[in-house]
């Protein structure tokens, strides 16, 4: 299956493209299913700016109309595009409280989405999922992923068992990202926990065996840098192993 579920647009302050833009360089890549997915707070708040207000201001009570049209928009790009790839509505969220205004408020509702990636869980101690994922993953009301986080070291460090951690993954619905980023962005630097986990039969035993789905997901912030064959190949060294993929059904 080829998907790449994690993108970024003009929507989220690091991202440089109309999403367009983006939809049309995962068509170019070959790929069947893509996923939109800016950052929460890029879309509630729209400008940068916001964050450079004092702390103590109430800039945005109420973010449902911010995200609504966000969704909406998506949407079109969907229908627009639904004869030559298949465009899933998804937002991250960041869980973060120590940077103020970027974690998702308690109020804010995203369970219209297809899907949310969850950052920052592997902070626990400024994290307002406090290392519940399961907890947080009900509160969000979609379908939720775990994105750019080492969930082998996470779950040894709150003293789980991976393999029945996994499957209270698979149970709930919440699939793990594969973050194949290669890019200035992020400053040509891979994810460490993705390296080890391609390269490590015990840890893909384990997810195998646990039926936990898995993504996969380029972290793109400028289409100009998009790696079609690196997503391409990533996605077959991932089927090559067996793994189930999150939204295989729907293709």
């Amino acid at each position: 299956m080829l998907q790449d579920l994690h993108s970024h647009t003009y929507y989220s302050f690091c991202g440089a493209d109309k999403p367009e833009e983006t939809v049309e360089a995962a068509i170019d890549a070959g790929l069947s299913l893509f996923g939109i997915c800016d950052h929460n707070y890029g879309i509630m708040y729209n400008s940068g700016s916001f964050f450079g207000l004092p702390a103590e201001m109430e800039i945005l009570p109420d973010c449902d109309r911010t995200l609504r049209r966000y969704y909406d928009h998506i949407n079109l790009i969907r229908e627009k595009y639904k004869d030559r790839i298949t465009v899933l509505r998804g937002i991250e969220i960041c869980t973060l409280t120590g940077h103020g205004r970027y974690a998702l408020p308690d109020a804010a509702d995203v369970s219209y989405f297809d899907y949310c990636l969850i950052e920052t869980l592997d902070n626990p101690a400024n994290s307002i999922a406090h290392g519940d994922l399961f907890s947080f993953a009900e509160r969000c009301g979609c379908k939720a992923g775990i994105a750019h986080t080492d969930m082998f070291r996470f779950i040894r460090s709150i003293g789980e068992d991976p393999y029945a951690y996994f499957v209270k993954m698979r149970e709930r619905g919440i699939f793990w990202e594969m973050n194949i980023s290669h890019d200035s962005i992020h400053r040509y630097r891979e994810h460490p926990y993705m390296l080890e986990f391609f390269a490590d039969e015990e840890q893909q035993d384990i997810v195998r065996r646990s039926g936990v789905e898995i993504s996969i997901g380029f972290d793109g912030h400028r289409v100009a840098e998009y790696p079609g064959d690196r997503v391409r190949d990533y996605c077959r060294r991932a089927e090559a192993l067996g793994l189930r993929f999150a939204f295989e059904k729907m293709i």
